[in-house]
C-alpha cells in the first residue's frame, strides 16, 4: 500500500508537488549562514533530547532494543555528529584557498564548497534514527533541501522521524515521506541532486540506475560480508569479548557486524570457549535466560527471520556443527547468538551477508591464506584484525581492501567523526560523518580570478610560430 487514505496518482501527486517546493526553496535555503544552519541542527538537536524516551520506546516496538543501546547507537551517535558539526561548520563553509602555478602568477584561486541542491535519503531500518538523521545533518550543514524516507519495517521509528523533522524544519527544507517501496520507486524517479541510501548490495543497485536515469550524484552505504581475523598472538579475552559483542549487538543486524571469523588452527578451540563466555555473560548462562534477556534485540520481520534461519539450517544441513546457540522461536523472531564450525565450502552463509546473529568460525594456517580467503571475495564494508604484532596489522592493512578497518577492537571506525565513514565497490560509494558528511552532499566549485594588472597568460596569446613563442612554452612544459 501506497498510503491508507488517498490513492496512488494523489500519493504521487503530493510528491511532485512536494519536490518542485523544495526545488523552487533551494537557492533561498543555499543563501543561508552558518549561524542559521547552526540554528536548525540545534533545534534538531533539541527535539532529540526531548524525545528521548519516545525513541527508546519507539526502538522497543520495532526491534526489543534496550532503552541503554538505543542512547549508546542512535542518539548519542546523532547528538555527538550535531555537536561536531555545530562546532566546524564555520570552517567547513570557508572559502579553501589554493596555491597556483607560477605561469599562472597574476590569478588567484580558491574552493567554495556549494550545496548540492534537493537531496533524498533512503534510510534503513536497523538503525533508524542513527542511520537517518546523520546523513540528514550533513545535508543541513552543507544547506540542502531534503526529502527522507525511513523504512516501512521500523514503523513506530519512521512515525517519531517524521514528528521529529516536522517539529524543526519547514517542509520546503526538509521533509519526510513515510511509505513502502512502492514509494521508494516513486521518489527515485524524481530528478534529485543527490541521493543518499543506505541498505543491500542488491538494493543499491536499484538505486544507482535510478540515479543514472538523471545523472544524479550518489552515496551508496551498502555492507557486505565483514571478517575479523584473530591470530595467534592475540589478546583472546580482548577479541573474544569485542567480537561477541558487535555480532550480538542488534542481534546482528548491523552492516558494519563482524560477518565471520578467520582465526589461527592453533586458537580456534580457546576462541570458541571465550567466545560461548560472552555470549552468556551478556545475555544469560542458559538458553532460556538469553531468550529472556532483555537486552536481546529480535529480528526486524518474518521474512528477514526464515532468511537466517534458513541459512543456519542450509549449513548444518551440509554438515556444520553447532558450536553454540542455534535456538530458534518464529513467533517472537528470535534467533540466540550461534557459533558454527565446519561449515562446507558450499553453505550459502559464505555468500551471503547474514545480517543476524549466525557467527561462522573458519581456521587458517598462515597470515596470507587468510589475507586471500578475504581478496578473493568483494570488498567488505569493515575489517577487523586482532594481533600483537605490529607487522601482521601492517600486512593486512596493505593486501586488503576494505571501507575501513578496527584493530584490536571492532565497530569503533564508526563512532570517530574525525574519520571518513563508508564502503567501496560492492560495500559502497561515497562516505561520510563529520566534515566528509558536508564533503558529501556539496559540491566543490573550483573559483578562479584574475587580477586587473599584468598577467603571465598574456605570453601565450597568438601569433604562435614565433621562436620567442616557442621558447615560453618549452619552458612552461619543462619547468612549470
Amino acid at each position: 500500500m501506497v498510503a491508507d487514505t488517498i490513492s496512488s496518482e494523489a500519493w504521487h501527486a503530493h510528491l511532485d508537488t512536494l519536490f518542485e517546493r523544495q526545488r523552487q526553496h533551494q537557492y533561498e535555503v543555499a543563501r543561508t549562514t552558518a549561524r542559521e544552519r547552526k540554528a536548525k541542527l540545534r533545534a534538531l538537536y533539541d527535539a532529540l533530547l526531548r524525545n528521548r524516551t519516545a525513541i527508546q520506546e519507539a526502538m522497543w516496538a520495532d526491534l526489543r532494543k534496550p532503552a541503554l543501546e538505543v542512547d549508546i547507537t542512535e542518539i548519542s551517535t546523532t547528538t555527538g555528529e550535531i555537536r561536531y558539526a555545530l562546532r566546524h561548520l564555520s570552517r567547513w563553509m570557508s572559502p579553501h584557498r589554493v596555491g597556483i602555478r607560477l605561469s599562472l602568477i597574476g590569478s588567484s584561486a580558491w574552493v567554495h564548497y556549494e550545496p548540492k541542491g534537493v537531496c533524498l535519503i533512503l534510510a534503513p531500518w536497523n538503525y533508524p534514527f542513527n542511520l537517518s538523521l546523520i546523513p540528514l545533518v550533513s545535508a543541513v550543514a552543507a544547506g540542502n533541501c531534503v526529502i527522507l524516507k525511513p523504512s516501512e519495517h521500523a514503523p513506530h521509528s519512521a512515525h517519531l522521524i517524521k514528528a521529529i523533522v516536522e517539529e524543526c524544519f519547514p517542509p520546503q527544507e526538509a521533509a519526510v515521506v513515510e511509505g513502502d517501496v512502492e514509494v521508494a520507486q516513486a521518489l527515485l524517479k524524481l530528478p534529485f541532486d543527490h541521493i543518499f541510501f543506505t541498505g543491500s548490495p542488491a538494493v543499491g543497485k536499484i538505486v544507482m540506475a535510478a540515479a543514472a536515469e538523471h545523472l544524479s550524484s550518489l552515496t551508496l552505504e551498502l555492507g557486505g560480508k565483514s571478517p575479523a581475523i584473530v591470530d595467534e598472538t592475540a589478546d583472546l579475552e580482548r577479541a573474544a569479548s569485542r567480537i561477541a559483542g558487535l555480532k550480538a549487538m542488534n542481534a546482528g543486524q548491523i552492516c558494519i557486524s563482524p560477518d565471520y571469523v578467520l582465526v589461527h588452527e592453533s586458537i580456534q578451540e580457546a576462541l570458541i570457549e571465550r567466545l560461548e563466555h560472552y555470549f552468556k555473560q551478556y545475555y544469560g548462562a542458559t538458553p532460556e535466560a538469553r531468550q529472556q534477556s532483555p537486552d536481546y534485540p529480535r529480528l526486524i520481520h518474518d521474512r528477514h527471520f526464515a532468511f537466517v534461519t534458513g541459512l543456519l539450517n542450509n549449513a548444518v544441513g551440509l554438515g556444520a556443527t553447532v558450536r553454540f546457540g542455534g535456538h530458534a522461536i518464529a513467533q517472537e523472531r528470535y534467533l540466540e547468538p550461534t557459533i558454527l564450525t565446519h561449515v562446507p565450502e558450499g553453505a550459502a552463509i559464505w555468500e551471503a551477508e547474514i545480517f543476524g546473529p549466525l557467527l561462522p568460525i573458519r581456521p587458517y594456517r598462515t597470515l596470507t591464506e587468510a589475507i586471500d580467503y578475504i581478496n578473493a571475495r568483494p570488498k567488505p564494508l569493515a575489517l577487523y584484525i586482532f594481533s600483537r604484532k605490529r607487522e601482521r596489522w601492517q600486512q593486512v592493512l596493505h593486501e586488503t581492501r576494505s571501507g575501513g578497518v578496527c584493530i584490536n577492537e571492532c565497530g569503533l571506525q564508526f563512532f570517530n567523526p574525525n574519520l571518513p565513514f563508508g564502503g567501496q565497490n560492492h560495500s559502497g560509494m561515497g562516505r561520510y560523518h563529520g566534515q566528509w558528511g558536508f564533503q558529501e552532499f556539496s559540491h566543490a566549485r573550483a573559483v578562479t580570478r584574475q587580477s586587473n594588472l599584468w598577467t603571465s597568460t598574456r605570453l601565450l596569446a597568438p601569433p604562435y610560430r614565433t621562436a620567442f613563442m616557442r621558447r615560453i612554452v618549452d619552458w612552461v612544459i619543462r619547468w612549470l
